[in-house]
Order: structure tokens, then C-alpha cells, then sequence
């Protein structure tokens, strides 16, 4: 086990609100299955820091799996991680480069995604100021209006590259319903990034995230790229995930107290105690990427028994209703779980009203870190 920070007290440890433990062997594991159900390569997106999880640890691991290309959101991600990996990783940047970025990108030896033409030229000027080709992916839309370059548009983009110094390992887009396998736009898509690729002159195409992955061999191309999924996440909606969870948060308690029959909890009074409770306070809160939502919705577990959050959540802190447990279960310093066993990141974000990716995303650095 790799500890960042513990989140007991020690002789040299600082106590932590909450404890966020990442399974490393659990994503490894995951990202080898679904490179098995993909039957071709995948790459791992390890943008926002690996969905909030620590992006050098989580890319270092799934590289010693197999794993050689890297999805990032930013260049200034992928410079971070380039030092990280070895030369033989390859860097993908999938909003492309903004401007004055184009040089250190080709230095670092980093692949934009290009999305417009402005992205095309400006690579392809500096291709030519450095006197050789440099590598890009192309990203044509396909119907989620998003980054790409439009249907009407691809046949310039095909000719004007014929002439440019810029060697396209891949066409690309995005999935936009993928987590919805009915839902006729995949359908839709996939005839679209047909197409593109035939206008291209390619059959080389990254075209599935990780629902797609799940849609079938038309969805998945010579390259898939996996991101939600390698952490346990769901990729459909109101299904579970059928990898391992990789992610465990407990928090701390910082008080517990009994209060009677019409006590208000919480900001503004909105819990008002129905019947004599015994409540413990939890050093955790919004500050902290717990949705302020989860007020007299969400829950932690202890001992597999749901204790529901009570009142309003705050900036550092959370009431939870204990009465189900046992006289003295929890004092001060001990931990109940949030994200584990019992408790998904698509099941808290369910009860949240958001969906997995904001509940990971959010998760704050105030909490201890745990690698295993």
C-alpha cells in the first residue's frame, strides 16, 4: 500500500477530515478487461487528474498494465504528465491547443486532437517552422455540436491536409448518448463517423468512450479510449458497473450529540427532529465536493446500516441521523463510509442529483490519500 497521507493520527501524521482510498490493482484490472471486451487497443483518459484520483499515480499504473496512450483535456496536463510516462507513451490533448501553445506542444512531443481549421493551420505552421511532419488526431463532429470539424466542412479538411506536414494517426469523435444504448443518436453517429473516415481515406478511427465500448464492434475502431470506467463508474445510465470499484472515501466524526423532539438541524432549520435523535457531525462538506444536494437526501454507511444526512450540508461539515446504531458506535475520530462497499459513486450521485463524473471531479485535497 502507497500512503500519501495517512488519515490516523500518528507520531508525525496530521489527522485528515476523510480517508479517499484508489484501488490501483482495481483499475489496472478494469482497464484489462476492457481492453479484452474492446478486442483492440485503448487508451486511458486521465483528464481533470484522472477524474480527481492523482493522474501520475493512475497513469504510471496503467501504463505497467499496457497501457501506451494517454487522453488528457489541456496541454498543460499532458506537460505534467510527459515527465511521468515513458518516451513510449503516447499524449493525446482532446481540446486541441490554443493559441501559442503549438510549440512546446511539438517539443514535448505531445499529439493535439485538431478541431477547426485554425487548429489545423497553426500546427501545420509549425510543422513547417520546424522543417518536419508533426502528428495530430483529426476530430470530425458527428452530431454532438460540440469540437470538430463540421460534416459540411470534411472534404476541405481532407484537401487541405493532403498539402500539410502533419501525419493523422487517427479521426476521432465523441459519443454522445452512450450511455443510453437505445437511444437512436448512437446509431447515428456511428453512420456519421463512417463517413468521415471515407472522406478522410482512413480507416483508422478513435471513436469510443467507455459506454461505446460497450455498444458493439461498429462502435470501437482501432483505438477506444476508456475514462469513467476504469474507476468503477457505470456506463449506462440506471445500470451498474460491471468492473470493480476503485474508489473508497470515508469520513471522519467530530461530534455526535443527542437531540429531542423538535430540535432544528442544520443552516436555516430546514430538519426539524421528529423524535428524540442521536446525530453525529462529520467533518466534511461542499468545500470538499460533497453536493450540497445530498441535504436530507444522501447517506454514509456504518456497519452496513444507512445513516441519512440530516439538514443542510455545509462548507466543512455534515450532520448524519445515528439513531440506528448502537449507544457509543461512533465518538470522536472515528470513520464512516461514503464511497465504498455499500455505496457507490453513481449510487451517491443518484441521491445527489448529478452523475458520477461530478461526484469524482469534486472530490477535495483536504482529504488523506491512499494508494493500494
Amino acid at each position: 500500500m502507497l500512503d500519501d497521507n495517512s488519515g490516523a493520527a500518528g507520531a508525525d501524521a496530521i489527522p485528515a477530515p476523510g480517508v479517499l482510498t484508489v484501488d490501483l490493482g482495481a483499475i489496472r484490472a478494469n482497464y484489462t478487461r476492457l481492453r479484452e471486451i474492446a478486442g483492440s487497443p485503448v487508451g486511458a483518459v486521465v483528464k481533470a487528474n484522472a477524474y480527481g484520483l492523482g493522474a501520475e499515480r493512475i497513469s504510471k499504473a496503467l501504463f505497467d498494465e499496457g497501457c501506451r496512450n494517454f487522453f488528457v483535456a489541456h496541454l498543460g496536463e499532458a506537460l505534467s504528465l510527459r515527465s511521468n510516462l515513458p518516451e513510449d507513451a503516447t499524449l493525446y490533448v482532446l481540446n486541441g491547443l490554443l493559441p501559442g501553445g503549438e510549440g512546446v506542444c511539438a517539443e514535448a512531443g505531445i499529439v493535439p486532437v485538431l478541431n477547426s481549421f485554425e487548429q489545423i493551420d497553426a500546427w501545420a505552421e509549425t510543422a513547417k517552422g520546424l522543417g518536419r511532419n508533426l502528428p495530430a488526431v483529426l476530430q470530425f463532429d458527428t452530431g454532438m455540436s460540440r469540437l470538430g470539424i463540421a460534416p459540411e466542412e470534411r472534404a476541405l479538411a481532407a484537401e487541405r491536409l493532403r498539402s500539410a506536414p502533419i501525419d493523422i494517426a487517427f479521426v476521432m469523435s465523441h459519443l454522445a448518448s452512450a450511455d443510453e444504448p437505445s437511444d437512436a443518436q448512437n446509431a447515428s453517429q456511428a453512420a456519421e463517423m463512417v463517413q468521415a473516415a471515407a472522406a478522410f481515406g482512413t480507416e483508422n478511427i478513435c471513436f469510443a468512450n467507455s459506454g461505446g465500448i460497450f455498444l458493439g464492434a461498429n462502435f470501437r475502431g482501432a483505438l477506444a479510449r476508456t475514462g469513467i470506467a476504469l474507476y468503477g463508474g457505470a456506463t449506462q445510465n440506471g445500470g451498474e458497473s460491471p468492473l470493480r470499484h476503485a474508489v473508497e472515501l470515508t469520513l471522519a466524526v467530530i461530534q455526535t450529540r443527542t437531540v429531542e423532539t423538535g430540535a432544528r438541524i442544520g443552516y436555516g432549520g430546514t430538519h426539524v427532529a421528529a423524535r428524540p435523535m442521536r446525530l453525529a457531525t462529520l467533518a466534511a462538506g461542499y468545500a470538499d465536493g460533497l453536493p450540497r444536494s445530498l441535504s436530507d437526501r444522501g447517506a454514509v454507511y456504518c456497519d452496513g446500516i444507512r445513516l441519512p444526512i440530516v439538514g443542510r450540508v455545509s462548507m466543512d461539515s455534515m450532520v448524519v441521523d445515528i439513531s440506528a446504531l448502537a449507544e457509543g458506535r461512533l465518538v470522536l475520530g472515528s470513520h464512516v463510509e461514503l464511497l465504498g462497499s455499500h455505496q457507490s459513486m453513481d449510487d451517491l450521485a443518484r441521491d445527489a442529483g448529478t452523475i458520477s463524473y461530478e461526484i469524482l471531479t469534486g472530490l477535495g485535497s483536504r482529504f488523506a490519500r491512499i494508494y493500494r
